[in-house]
């Protein structure tokens, strides 16, 4: 989940090329080539119709290309309307189960959290509070955080929202056997190792003092109790699984089914043909909510469409805003960058997500387990051609550091090119001066492949003979390169994988790439299996500040172990519908904010 700041681009690209700044690098020919094809979108997006009613004489609002991104696009304070989503398979429509950006979006209309992410236009990757009065006060030592809820806050059914409501919330998150499919910081940051909680369901206590570790003294007030320091913890908190559940109303694994709301929209139809209806909750009261503006009176969101149909909904006007999260698809972009001057473009917002693909070189696979052999692989890496390579069916900016640009003032990027010359000098100081054989591991993807070809060729220059090796998506990350024991058996010692994090901080984007203490059997985000006591030292001091300064020294100090080659950050666009108003680029879900998103 992530953002943009400008892509990188060395002034002779920037003298050669024209268009959108994603366009840049691209060839003539390429630009030539799908120019042609905006007319077939044009046309397209005349004849599928807009408006309410289909009607294709609605006032296209375009304020230009990248308002979205750091101001608002259209902005109008009218209540009214439909909001009409287009939406791909929904995971859950239950807070606690669902992890999907896109998802978590959509259930800013329904469920509120102690904070939350900011609507202010440049500002929605920073916190405010939510049910909260404010955003929480940590113990000296960090190891507690206090909350106090909110005024005048209820349930769609009336009841007031109490703090045992959002501890229960929380302790779903427990119930492994029942809640799935959601994230668990929860349970890493709140359990007991040595008397861990089962969740609610299977709690016999006859008081139901539940999860030990947090604590509600009052209705209004909740502390949470931590292992550990851990300054990304309000962070936790704001996504929808911790949003609050009443007991009663609780139905399990069913309670996706009908979810109570906390949030100024209540879910009153769920079906597979016509999609998910959301209708105005008459108890949630604006005065304590300074986050949504609760505009239309219903959102329409259809469900299990693809990207392409996702795409002409949008362009055509019969539909507002794309949930997914991911952009529009390849062809689109294509169409889109062709000049400054496309109408489309006028309505496109282009930005960088966050995900960075990169190389890992697991430290214990030969002969990645020697530095000198790890740094010549770093040394061959041709960041130019792979970006190239990407753009054929995307878009992305070249990184060579473990630092996000949205997060802001990280690690110099310094845009290194290959040195053939410095690479084969590792080799020779690694002792393996006529280079080595190893195997690249790949998710089995046309766009990943043809990346890891590209990395391949370029390590052959130098005489390091890397096998591509395709592995199946559906449990390449599971256990492929998700279990270091499988890695190491197969010899893995070059992984191509892509990494984001779940919140906009430096700790969530690297703590799990570099924290030794993080390695698992199974769904390991170590991918080098790094477990230096020294950098998780540096980990430990950076979570507890919280300071942008310290994971800087994490960063650099990785960095210099040559563990992970970044090659590129994703880039993304999107496309807001012809009548949208308010239209906030919410850069955590990349897409436009449902909370404030208008249609009059």
């Amino acid at each position: 989940m992530g953002a943009e700041q400008q892509a990188v681009a060395t002034s002779s690209e920037r003298s050669t090329s024209r268009g959108p700044a994603w366009a840049r690098g691209w060839s003539r020919r390429r630009i030539v080539a799908v120019a042609a094809v905006v007319v077939l979108v044009v046309v397209l997006a005349v004849s599928f119709g807009g408006g309410a009613g289909g009607r294709a004489d609605v006032p296209v609002l375009a304020d230009g290309a990248d308002v979205g991104v750091t101001g608002v696009r259209s902005p109008s304070e009218r209540a009214g309307g439909t909001l009409r989503v287009a939406a791909p398979v929904i995971d859950s429509l239950d807070p606690q189960r669902s992890y999907t950006p896109g998802v978590w979006n959509l259930m800013r209309l329904y469920a509120r959290t102690l904070v939350t992410y900011s609507s202010e236009p440049g500002a929605t990757d920073q916190l405010v509070p939510d049910l909260a009065t404010d955003l929480g006060t940590p113990s000296d030592d960090g190891l507690s955080w206090t909350f106090t809820l909110r005024e005048g806050v209820r349930f769609h059914t009336g009841r007031p929202i109490t703090s045992r409501d959002v501890k229960y919330g929380i302790e779903r998150t427990f119930a492994s056997d029942v809640i799935v499919g959601g994230p668990t910081y929860v349970v890493d940051l709140l359990d007991d190792p040595a008397n861990q909680y089962a969740g609610p369901y299977q709690d016999e206590a006859a008081d139901r003092l539940g999860l030990a570790s947090v604590e509600t003294p009052d209705d209004a007030t909740i502390i949470f109790r931590l292992r550990a320091p851990q300054s990304d913890f309000p962070f936790v908190l704001a996504l929808p699984s911790s949003s609050p559940v009443p007991i009663e109303s609780d139905t399990g694994e069913a309670y996706g089914n009908a979810p109570i709301s906390s949030g100024p929209y209540v879910i009153t139809s769920i079906d597979a043909a016509t999609g998910i209806l959301l209708e105005r909750n008459d108890q949630w009261d604006p005065a304590t909510d300074g986050v949504r503006t609760a505009l239309p009176d219903r959102v329409v969101v259809r469900t299990g469409m693809s990207g392409l149909e996702r795409d002409q909904a949008v362009l055509a006007g019969s539909a507002d805003i794309d949930l997914s999260g991911t952009g529009v698809q390849p062809a689109t972009t294509s169409r889109l960058a062709i000049e400054d001057d496309n109408p489309l473009r006028e309505r496109a917002d282009d930005l960088t997500t966050g995900a960075i693909r990169m190389l890992a070189l697991p430290t214990d696979v030969a002969p990645m387990d020697n530095p000198a052999c790890r740094t010549a692989v770093a040394a061959a890496v041709d960041r130019h051609a792979v970006q190239e390579e990407l753009s054929r069916q995307g878009n992305a900016v070249r990184s060579s550091r473990l630092w996000p640009r949205a997060l802001g003032d990280g690690p110099e990027e310094s845009d290194p090119r290959p040195d053939q010359a410095a690479a084969r000098a590792a080799l020779a100081d690694c002792g393996q001066p006529e280079g080595f054989d190893t195997v690249l591991a790949v998710l089995d993807s046309q766009l990943s492949v043809k990346v890891a070809e590209e990395v391949a060729g370029q390590l052959a220059e130098v005489g390091i003979r890397a096998e591509v090796r395709p592995l199946d998506g559906s449990t390449f990350y599971a256990t492929d390169v998700g279990n270091p024991d499988n890695v190491a058996a197969n010899g893995y010692g070059i992984i191509l994988t892509t990494w984001t994090a779940d919140f906009p901080t430096p700790g969530s984007f690297l703590a799990p790439l570099v924290d030794g203490r993080t390695i698992s059997s199974a769904g390991n985000t170590n991918y080098a299996r790094l477990n230096d006591p020294g950098i998780n030292s540096l980990v430990d001091s950076a979570r507890a500040t919280g300071e942008d300064a310290a994971w800087r020294e994490v960063a650099v100090t990785v960095g210099s172990a040559s563990v992970y080659v970044p090659l590129a950050e994703t880039r993304v666009q999107l496309v807001s519908g012809q009548r949208l108003r308010n239209g906030l680029v919410m850069r955590p879900y990349i897409g436009y904010d449902l909370a404030t998103a208008g249609v009059r």
